[in-house]
Order: C-alpha cells, then structure tokens, then sequence
C-alpha cells in the first residue's frame, strides 16, 4: 500500500490482508454479477443491493488505507477510521437486506433510514476529500446546501428548498440519485474494462503490455524525424484509450516517452507537453474511451457503439494534428531519427502482437458484430487473454499476477467509485431541483439565441467547470446542466454529448488548472505553465473541431458518403495547415502573417460542405480556404530552398 503514494498508509500485516482482501474481492463480485451468474443460481439480487455491496467494500477499504490528512500518522489506523469503516459495512449490508421493501416504499422516512442516509452521505463525503482533496467535496456540498436552501438564492435560480429528512433520503435510496445511472456504469460496464487494462498489460506478472507498445512504437516510427514523440503519440493513445485517464496514462507511459524525447533533442517542456496532449487524447479513441462515454450512452440512450464510431473522425484529427506539429518540430529544430540498428527488430516484436491484437479485436468483435454489451465483451476479451497467455512459458497464467491484476483492479475502482457517488448526488440534487432546466434556460437567454454565442459560452464553461475534476465527474455535471441547453438549441443529442466532452477535456492541458500538463512536467522537470500553453498549442485541435461537428454532423458520419468522404479529406487538409501555424513551421520558419493566414485557411478548410441550412457557407468556407492554401503552399515550396530553411523529410537510414 505505500508504494500507491504518500496519501495511503503503511498498514501492518493482519490490516494489509484486509484491504487486499477487498480489492481482489472488488472485481470478483463484479464479474459474479456482470455473469449471470446469481441468475443460473436461482437467487434473485437487485442492482441496487449489489451497489450496496460495492459501497460497503470500497467504503470499508478508503477508511482504513487513507490517513485523513497528510500530517496523520500513517502506521496505524485510529480507533475513528476503525468506526468508520464498520459503518460503512454497516450502510451496504442495510441496502443489501431491505432495498426489496425500500423499494416498495421510497418516500417513507424512519429514523433508520434518515440515519443510515445521513452516515452514507457524510462517508461519501469524507471518503471524497480523503481521496481527492477539497475541491470535489466543496462541490458536492453545494450543490446538497443548494437543495436545501434553494430559497436564499435570488433570481431565477431560487426555488423552495428541500427539508433535510426528504433530501437525505431521496439522495440515499432513489434510482435518480446516488443508486443512478452513474453507479451502474461504474459498476457494471467501466470495472470489467479496467480488469480489461491491467489484465491485458499485467499478462506474465510484469508491464509486458506497456514494454510491447514501447517496442513496437520504436520499431515502426523510431526511424524517422521526430521518431520519440511519434512514439509517445501513439503508445500513450492506445494505452489511454484503455486506461480512460489522463493523469494516470501520462504516470504509466511518460516515465518511459518523456526521458525518450529529450535524449532524441525535444525541449522538456515539449516532451512533456507531447505525452500530456497523446495521454489526454486517450479517453476520445474508439474502440474504449474511458468511463465518460458509456455514462454518455446510457445518458443519451444512445447505443455505445454508435458514439464510438461517430467520434472515429474527430479522434483522428486531433492525432493527425499532434503528428503534424512534432513532425515540423523536428524539423525546424533539425532532430533526426534512430538509425535501424539501435531500434527493436519489427519482426521479433511482432511475433508477440497476439496477445494484445486478438484479445482487442475480440472486444471490437462482441461490441460491435455481436452486440454484447460493454461489460460482457469485456469480460470475454479478458478471458481471450487468459487463454493467449497459456502460450508462452513467460507469459503463462500464474495465480500470482492474475491476483495482481485483481487487486490493481479493485484499488483503481476507490478513487472512481467515490467520484461517480458523489457526482450521483449531484445528479440527484438537479433532478429534485429542475436546476438543469433553470440553468439551460438562462444560458440561453445569456445567448440571445445566437446558437455560435451558446456554443462559446458552453466551451468556456465547460474547460473552467473541468479545472481540477476527473473526467468522470466533470462529464456528469456537463451532462445534466449544459448539454441541455445545446439540444435545446437544435444541436443533435451526440454531437452536443461529445462538444461537452471534449471541452471538459481540454481543461487537462489548459492552463492554469491543467492536471495532465502538471503530471508531464514533473516527469520532465520543465516549467508547468510553459508545459501547458505548449500542450494547448499542440492540441489545438480539439478547441475547433467540437464546433464544426456540433454545426456540421457530417465529421460524426452523420450524412450521405460522400458528403462524409469530402468533409474528412478537407478537414484533414485543414488539420495540416492548423498543425503547420501552430508550429510555425513548413518547409521553413513561418513568418507571423503567413501563419495567421495558414491557421485561418486551415480552420474554414474544416467546415464540411453538407446539405442543409448551412450548405453555402460550407461551400463559400471550402473554396476560400482552399483557395489560400494552395497560395500559401505554392509560395512556400517556392522559397524552400533558401539557404538554412529548408530541412529534409527523408529517413534516417
């Protein structure tokens, strides 16, 4: 437990069995339920009991592994930590053995249930602060102070107030509030991922999985310029795209990237900026996205697969992009890649693909062919990598690391499964409230009706609500109070969704409050402002392309073909062109007008011409952007040769 960092206390034996205990148990119970299996028993469980035991356990745990400040002593536990966390077993076992009969009787308040209500939401709370500091408890505070003293507020946002016993035991038992959506989720579809993850990278007891993209990353692009960030681009993607975390993406794959980059010649702050924005990028990759999208498909009723082939296109400019920028970054800083004798050999590397190929296309098989659900072909990918695993002697299944992978499993489900409860209670609190209608009320009267002044104001918003707060919970706050103001304003119910999380995202790399850029700092030992203005330059796309595909479905393969064909092929052009500005780099330096001229001409080369009210402003945008560009690039490999601009795009052989 200590090597989790300096918040987790360094137990004793008999209490080191007890949270490994409960972390292992975490996943088992899980996949007990996900399965089936009480079903083909013959025992008839509610979700509902089966989050009580969920809460009970990770409860139970947080109280006695984190010391409630940092100045706690951190080699025993308190006698208050011991309550806590036999109240906590308490609460569980109470929804476990009467929500058959609460449910028949939700609105009934007994002294038992205000009470058991009353020490969940103060658990919560505590187990909050404990895990992520004050800010997500100050939040959750307001919100339930907002509930009950809703009639202190002036304005439209006033409202009557909630007595304390009908609030705690609405938020405690209702299905809308903390036993939600968001629970589920967490539950049911993001823990078997996550097993998924550590299942698929812990294979043979080691980090096989991470040392194989590493290698594999090295093999094809470590030859060309710029090679190390290409790595880095593309290990820390694949690796995001099932870790679902920025923070914890950039802690697993930059300690290996970053060093890379800056022994290849990247300045630290560009070296830590690089993995922060191909970390962040992680969480918008299909097949797996990160805990945010299936609270999304379940938000929307929109069926997972269809969100994560609508955010194909988007994901690939934003990498197109990232590509682009450290590409002319070498190249204007004049890196060169490493030479073929010092790079891993492509074939022996690929001999080892399968345990990572087939047990992905496995996932992408039942999510997409079979149309299982996200939970249940995680479940069937992780048992594709069990099997796999048997191949090899190095790699063979051993009780040890499938242990290992349990309990990093169950311990990567405590800070998650708090943030989702506490973001459960907010949810809750809007629902009894009609805050979310209130607020998208006023942002519209904020608008005038100007759908181009929502879309700004929403971005905003959305980037300072998500400085500080994990995607999980920054997504769900979004979710009920902004997204319903764009529907509202006519934009479909996808793009709006993925227009809100992509802005809550980019809060990550956007200065001052950006938890990505920070993590990538400390690792390279470069300046975390400088690292966060680099990170927004080199992720520039994802500040302009949520609004072109919130205005223009068509870069959510929304429309004819062809319509999406030529609307791809112009954003990526448009991508190029953006990419090339913000670096300030072609074929040599940029001059300031030239790449004010180059960004806008990319920036209107993004807008899709699509059949619709915007059809001629599409049309004028393609042909005027187009127009520069070929301008622009006529003149610039014209003067390509002027002695000491000119770098080679060439191979290092």
């Amino acid at each position: 437990m200590a090597g989790e960092g300096s918040r987790f206390r360094t137990l004793s034996k008999p209490w080191q069995f007890f949270t490994r205990v409960l972390f292992i148990g975490l996943p088992i119970v899980a996949v007990f339920f996900i399965a089936d299996v009480p079903y083909y028993l013959g025992l008839a469980i509610l979700r509902e009991q089966y989050y009580g035991i969920f809460l009970a356990m990770v409860l139970g745990c947080v109280f006695i592994a984190v010391p409630p400040s940092k100045g706690a002593a951190r080699d025993r536990v308190p006698w208050y930590d011991i309550l806590f966390s036999f109240l906590s077993f308490c609460v569980g076992l109470y929804l476990v053995l009467f929500y058959p009969d609460i449910l028949l009787s939700l609105d009934l308040i007994t002294p038992t249930r205000l009470a058991m209500s009353t020490i969940t939401i103060v658990l919560i709370l505590e187990g909050v602060r404990r895990l992520t500091g004050w800010i997500l408890l100050g939040l959750g505070l307001l919100f339930i102070l907002y509930a009950r003293f809703a009639w202190l507020v002036p304005g439209m946002f006033g409202g009557p107030g909630m007595p304390w016993d009908r609030l705690l035991n609405y938020l405690f038992v209702d299905t809308n509030a903390l036993l939600g959506i968001p629970m589920m989720v967490a539950t049911v579809i993001v823990l078997p991922l996550i097993l998924f993850g550590n299942v698929l990278f812990g294979v043979g007891g080691g980090t096989w999985g991470g040392t194989f993209l590493t290698d594999f990353t090295m093999s094809t692009f470590g030859r060309f310029r710029g090679g190390s960030a290409k790595i880095s681009v593309v290990a820390s993607s694949m690796f995001g795209t099932v870790s679902g975390s920025a923070v914890a993406n950039v802690a697993t794959t930059g300690i290996m990237t970053i060093p890379m980059m800056k022994r290849a010649g990247y300045p630290p702050h560009i070296a830590a900026a690089v993995e922060a924005v191909a970390s962040n990028g992680g969480q918008l990759v299909p097949p797996i996205m990160g805990a945010a999208i299936f609270i999304m498909a379940e938000f929307t009723s929109i069926p997972y697969r269809e969100i994560a082939i609508a955010a194909l296109i988007p994901a690939f400019l934003y990498y197109l992009c990232v590509f682009v920028q450290v590409d002319l970054e070498a190249a204007k800083t004049g890196l060169k890649g490493v030479p073929r004798d010092q790079l891993p050999q492509l074939r022996k590397v690929l001999r080892q693909c399968y345990l990572i190929v087939v047990p992905l296309a496995v996932l992408v098989f039942a999510l997409f062919i079979l149309w299982y659900t996200p939970a249940k072909s995680a479940l069937l990918a992780v048992l594709s990598v069990l099997i796999l695993s048997l191949v090899q002697r190095t790699t063979r299944l051993r009780v040890a690391w499938l242990l290992e992978a349990l309990e990093k499993t169950g311990r990567a489900m405590l800070e998650l499964s708090l943030i989702v409860a506490l973001a459960s209670l907010v949810i809750g609190v809007i629902n009894a409230t009609g805050l979310g209608f209130v607020l998208s009320l006023f942002l519209g009267q904020l608008a005038g009706g100007n759908i181009f002044l929502l879309l700004f104001i929403i971005a905003g918003t959305s980037i300072l609500l998500g400085m500080g707060l994990p995607t999980t919970c920054l997504y769900i706050v979004l979710a009920v109070l902004m997204a319903p103001s764009l529907t509202d304003a006519g934009i479909g119910t996808m793009a709006a969704h993925l227009f809100i999380l992509y802005f809550g995202l980019m809060s990550m790399i956007t200065p001052p409050i950006c938890l990505a850029a920070y993590a990538a700092a400390a690792i390279a030992d470069s300046d975390p402002m400088r690292t966060g203005f680099a990170a927004m330059r080199l992720g520039i796309t994802a500040y302009v392309i949520p609004f072109i595909f919130a205005l223009f479905p068509a870069l959510l393969f929304k429309g004819p073909p062809l319509e999406i064909i030529v609307a791809f092929i112009t954003a990526m052009l448009g991508c190029f062109l953006l990419g090339s500005a913000a670096t300030g780099y072609l074929f040599r330096e940029l001059d300031p007008l030239t790449r004010v001229l180059m960004a806008v001409a990319g920036i209107i080369l993004m807008v899709p011409v699509q059949q619709g009210n915007l059809f001629t402003f599409g049309l004028f945008s393609n042909i005027v952007g187009g127009g520069i560009a070929v301008l622009l690039l006529l003149r610039e490999w014209h003067r390509k040769k002027v002695p000491g601009h000119y770098a080679t795009y060439n191979e290092v052989s």
